[in-house]
C-alpha cells in the first residue's frame, strides 16, 4: 500500500499534474478491512456490536502536532495567513503552498515534505459484520460520526450515502468536497442443517432407539460461526518515513540478477540500486544485498520527502 501511494505521487509529478488529492484506501477482504489514508478524508466503522472505530488518521497541520513538528523539521514553514500588519486568519497552512494538510498526493506546487506516505490501519470484525462510512472532508466539517450514523441507519447502503451528503450539506451549504461512501459488510446465512434419508428399518432398528445420541453434528454448524463478537486490531503504522514503512525481509534470490525498486518496480542493477536502509543508524551495519531497494529517482524522492536533499545541497555550496 505505501509503495502504491509514493508511485501515484510520482506519477502525479510526471504529468506535471500540480492540483492534488487526499486519499482513502479501502480493501474488505472476508472480515479483516485494511485502510491506508492521507489527507483529512475519513474512514469510519460501526460494527454490529455497536461503537465507533476510527480507522484513518487526520493530516490537518491544526490538530496533528506531530506532523507539524515533522513538516517544520524537514524545511517546510507552518502558520496561518497573513493578511498584512501581522493579522493572521484561517488554519494553519504549510508554507510554501499554503496547504493546510500535511500529507496528500499530488500537490507539486508546495514542498516535498508533504508526503504521500499513508497511515494504514488493519482490524478484523467479528461474523455479526458492520457499516463503513467513507467521506471527504465537506461532510465531516459538518457532522459528527455519530450524526453520520445516526441520519442513516435502517437504510441501505446507496440511500444511505445520499442521505448523509444531505445531511451535511443542510448544515453547512457545499463548501468543500463532499462525497461519501457507505459500505455493509454482511454476516454469512447459517447453511441449513441437512436432513438426513430415512433409513430402511431393519435389525438394528431397536439399537438404533437406544443409541447415545451425538451432539457434535449439531454443534459443528455452530462453532464454524463462532467468532469473537469484538473489533479486533491488527495493524496500524502511521509514520512518514520511508525507511520505517517499507523495511521488510527482502528476498535474496541472486546477486547477479535485477532487483526492483520497491516503490515504481522498475528493474535495478544491484550496483545501481539504494537501499532504503542508506543514510540511517542501522546502515554501518547493511551487506551489499540487504534492502529494499530503490532506484535513483526514488531514492531522490525519498531524500526530499525527509528533507535530506536541501540539506546536502547547502553543505555542498
Amino acid at each position: 500500500m505505501v509503495a502504491g501511494f509514493v508511485k501515484t505521487d510520482k506519477d502525479f509529478q510526471e504529468i506535471a499534474r500540480k492540483s492534488g488529492t487526499t486519499v482513502t484506501f479501502v480493501i474488505v477482504e472476508g472480515w479483516v478491512v485494511s485502510v491506508a489514508s492521507v489527507g483529512d478524508s475519513r474512514c469510519i466503522l460501526e460494527p454490529a456490536e455497536g461503537g465507533v472505530y476510527y480507522l484513518s488518521a487526520d493530516h490537518r497541520l491544526e490538530i496533528n502536532e506531530e506532523e507539524r513538528d515533522r513538516v517544520t523539521a524537514s524545511g517546510g514553514e507552518v502558520g496561518r495567513l497573513n493578511t498584512g500588519g501581522g493579522t493572521e486568519i484561517g488554519p494553519l497552512r504549510c508554507w510554501p503552498g499554503g496547504l493546510c494538510l500535511s500529507r496528500s498526493i499530488g500537490d507539486l506546487n508546495v514542498g516535498e515534505f508533504i508526503v504521500p506516505v499513508p497511515y494504514v490501519k488493519q482490524v478484523k470484525l467479528s461474523s455479526a459484520g458492520g457499516r463503513l462510512i467513507i467521506s471527504s472532508d465537506g461532510v465531516w466539517d459538518a457532522i459528527s460520526a455519530e450524526e453520520a450514523l445516526d441520519c442513516c441507519r435502517g437504510l441501505p447502503p446507496e440511500p444511505s450515502a445520499e442521505h448523509i451528503v444531505k445531511e451535511a450539506v443542510g448544515k453547512k451549504g457545499i463548501r468543500d468536497d463532499t462525497t461519501c461512501i457507505v459500505v455493509d459488510i454482511l454476516p454469512s446465512q447459517k447453511p441449513a442443517a441437512s436432513v438426513p434419508h430415512p433409513k430402511k428399518q431393519g435389525k438394528g432398528m431397536l439399537k438404533s432407539m437406544f443409541k447415545r445420541k451425538s451432539s457434535d453434528s449439531s454443534s459443528n454448524i455452530e462453532k464454524e460461526f463462532a467468532e469473537p463478537d469484538l473489533v479486533e486490531e491488527l495493524f496500524e503504522e502511521g509514520s512518514a518515513m520511508l525507511s520505517e514503512r517499507l523495511d521488510t525481509k527482502y528476498p535474496l534470490c541472486n546477486m547477479f540478477k535485477l532487483f526492483m525498486c520497491a516503490v515504481c518496480q522498475v528493474e535495478v542493477k544491484p550496483g545501481e540500486g539504494v537501499s532504503i536502509h542508506a543514510g540511517t543508524a542501522n546502515c554501518g551495519k547493511l551487506r551489499p544485498w540487504d534492502g529494499p531497494f530503490l532506484c535513483a529517482s526514488c531514492q531522490e524522492k525519498k531524500d526530499a520527502m525527509e528533507g535530506k536533499r536541501g540539506r546536502r545541497s547547502r553543505e555542498s555550496d
